[in-house]
């Protein structure tokens, strides 16, 4: 089975969350934002950099989402919409089409959409779907 990656690169760090982008390929795809760096701290920190599994995930709160596997110390990982890391965010990333500042952006729910269709695109072609997070 092939493998595939999307990378997430992370271009700030702040009090007030941790900005990235992913790609794929080489291609844009969207931005993240994250929980400001505390340590990997249980629902107060971006995760850290590595490569995870990506995997369906399914609950009553979020049907149908992608979540991450493998975060040292940590469960429930997922990317889901939110605009304000800090106000929205309980250690999982957040997809955005565009960021206005540290830990904020705006049209979450048109990037997880993006992002969804290709990682389901990916999963339906056979193989694991890893994100690998750098920066």
């Amino acid at each position: 089975m092939n493998n595939k990656h999307i990378l997430i690169l992370r271009r700030k760090y702040g009090a007030e969350g941790t900005n990235g982008t992913i790609y794929y390929a080489g291609e844009l795809i969207c931005h993240t934002i994250e929980l400001p760096d505390k340590n990997n701290e249980k629902k107060a920190s971006c995760i850290p950099k590595g490569t995870y599994r990506l995997r369906r995930y399914h609950s009553l709160k979020y049907p149908n989402e992608i979540g991450i596997s493998g975060v040292p110390n940590r469960s429930g990982i997922l990317f889901h919409t939110a605009n304000y890391a800090k106000g929205e965010l309980q250690g999982c990333i957040a997809p955005l089409m565009t960021l206005t500042g540290d830990g904020r952006g705006d049209n979450s729910a048109l990037a997880l959409a993006k992002l969804k269709a290709l990682v389901y695109s990916l999963w339906d072609q056979g193989g694991e779907v890893f994100v690998l997070i750098k920066g």
